[in-house]
């Protein structure tokens, strides 16, 4: 289906498995196990030999058609569902890489992305280096003969940095390595990295692919020989998808291109306005001109995205005041939701880095992010100005 379609049918119409009853929205299937016909078909279905669920811990048909939506979207071979975005990770090096080995990551990723990469992933054997996002040079000096695997976040969380996919791409598979991309930020609607040379792509379903704030998930796409590892993986050590979250993402993503059209033209206009606020010392978004990366942004992204960062002059208090002072926006660290949320990174999704390590990458303590939701971009504004005044 991926060949025949556009993204917009794609996302209301692949993976869709009917059952005996032919309903027209999909059925949840709420099941611990799968029953088989005979010792023999069970024993089949456990060989490998006879396609067919065995037991939901790493197959079920929810799941499944949540997976071939999804990959048709990014236009992977394949995608295996984890319970969140950070299980999907953990996963992609368990699955792929051993001890010894070692990971180029960006310095702007997620706070929890670093714990699992440094306190985590470091006791295991598995060594991790960070370099800049935005300079290509940098991967390809931090790269070893032991570097097996690139990871990058692009747009970046927070401060929305966008990475030369392509150049990143072409850099690790000389040195022998995967890239990674974390599209959580941007969606296939926005960007497809697979597309511009990437070998894996990380989702945090959790985000715009729910796209509702309703419940965990997370996948992990590429070819199917690449994703063995990672199933193998899943089905070993059990950090499972549930049928329901993944019928509630699944049902999600039939909004997704709708969705991500509106976030970004609220978040540009959004942008645009923090630009000309004097308490506003700079404004990170991708599809402003003064973004470093514009241009760069504008070739790999379609639009700009729905997250929006910007510098308060008055540091952390002149933050939190302006968090404290909303009556609208909701005050949580998730974002993707039809809600515009607000958060101070540097005391919450990055808290647990060290102060060093956010002054590395670029996150200060007036920094606030905001991923700009689906209400009147007016209301958004009126709600802002309350603490910017």
């Amino acid at each position: 289906m991926n060949d025949e379609y556009d993204i917009d049918t794609l996302a209301v119409r692949a993976g869709t498995v009917r059952s005996q009853f032919n309903e027209h929205s999909e059925a949840m299937f709420l099941t611990s196990s799968f029953m088989f016909g005979s010792a023999a078909e069970a024993a089949a279905r456990f060989k490998g030999e006879q396609e067919g669920p065995i037991y939901a811990r790493f197959a079920n048909p929810s799941v499944g058609m949540m997976e071939t939506r999804l990959a048709a979207l990014e236009g992977a071979e394949r995608c295996v569902a984890f319970a969140s975005g950070m299980a999907a990770i953990l996963a992609t090096v368990m699955g792929l890489m051993r001890a010894g080995e070692h990971i180029v990551a960006s310095r702007s990723i997620f706070g929890s992305t670093v714990q699992l990469f440094s306190n985590i992933l470091a006791r295991f054997g598995v060594e991790t280096t960070y370099v800049s996002p935005t300079d290509p040079e940098a991967w390809r000096a931090a790269a070893r003969p032991n570097t097996k695997l690139f990871f990058v976040e692009s747009p970046s969380n927070p401060l929305t940095e966008v990475s030369d996919i392509r150049a990143l791409a072409d850099i690790a598979h000389a040195a022998g390595a995967w890239l990674a991309v974390d599209n959580c930020f941007c969606t296939p609607v926005l960007q497809k990295p697979m597309a511009l040379g990437a070998d894996i792509v990380i989702h945090s379903a959790t985000k715009y692919l729910d796209g509702q704030g309703r419940v965990l998930g997370g996948a992990v796409l590429g070819s199917r020989t690449l994703m063995e590892g990672v199933f193998t993986f899943l089905r070993t050590a059990g950090p499972s998808l549930s049928a329901f979250n993944a019928w509630i993402i699944f049902k999600g993503m039939e909004t997704l291109p709708l969705r991500m059209e509106a976030h970004s033209r609220n978040a540009l206009a959004l942008a645009q306005w923090l630009e000309t606020q004097p308490q506003v010392a700079r404004v990170y978004y991708p599809g402003l001109p003064s973004h470093p990366q514009h241009e760069l942004a504008m070739r790999q992204q379609t639009s700009g995205g729905g997250i929006v960062a910007f510098e308060l002059e008055g540091g952390r208090e002149a933050a939190w005041k302006l968090i404290d002072a909303t009556k609208l926006v909701s005050i949580t660290a998730n974002l993707g939701d039809t809600r515009t949320t607000i958060t101070h990174p540097a005391s919450t999704t990055h808290s647990r880095m060290t102060a060093e390590q956010r002054a590395e990458a670029g996150i200060g303590d007036g920094l606030v992010r905001v991923a700009a939701g689906l209400e009147a971009v007016a209301d958004i504004q009126a709600d802002l100005a309350r603490g910017l005044e």
